[in-house]
């Protein structure tokens, strides 16, 4: 907030070590603050191609990594027509809600885990509980730009998580 580095908008922090997303309106309230799914891969860069081997379901080992960093987000719609926030486009990264199908039980027991690495097993992408994604993120991140910081696991971040004191 200091820096002004999100210019006003509104802005997410992915704190990958404990694997919690924290959403802010651009004045610097706290939205709210929700357990996430991370990528299964360990590491803090995107893999050349990452994008289009998501796109066609090709994905190798190494690939389903979170990428660190700061991105402005825009709302968008994945291939299948769900409205996604896309923090990272070209490498197909996105904030979005818990999907139904075969590994949704799986992925729900996982997102309600303590253990943050219980929660690595998305194919990169950010995701989040339904009723968060429609209660804090669609009305804060999914109406226009905003800033997504993603604290990276290796190096570089504080040792502390980025949870709320009141978490």
């Amino acid at each position: 907030m200091a820096s002004a580095d999100h210019a006003g908008l509104p802005f997410a922090v992915v704190d990958k070590k404990a694997a919690v997303l924290t959403v802010y309106l651009g004045n610097g309230q706290l939205v709210g603050y929700t357990p996430v799914l991370l990528g299964a891969d360990p590491g803090d860069r995107a893999v050349p191609g990452v994008g289009d081997r998501t796109q066609s379901g090709q994905l190798r080992k190494g690939d389903r990594v979170t990428t660190a960093g700061r991105f402005v987000s825009e709302p968008g719609r994945n291939l299948a027509g769900e409205a996604v926030v896309w923090i990272d486009y070209d490498s197909a990264l996105a904030i979005h809600r818990l999907r139904p199908g075969r590994s949704q039980q799986n992925r729900a027991t996982r997102l309600a885990s303590a253990d943050p690495q219980a929660r690595r097993v998305s194919d990169g992408c950010v995701v989040v509980p339904v009723a968060f994604y429609e209660a804090v993120v669609a009305p804060v991140l999914g109406r226009s730009r905003a800033v997504v910081y993603v604290m990276p696991e290796a190096g570089g971040a504080a040792d502390q998580p980025l949870v709320p004191s009141d978490a």
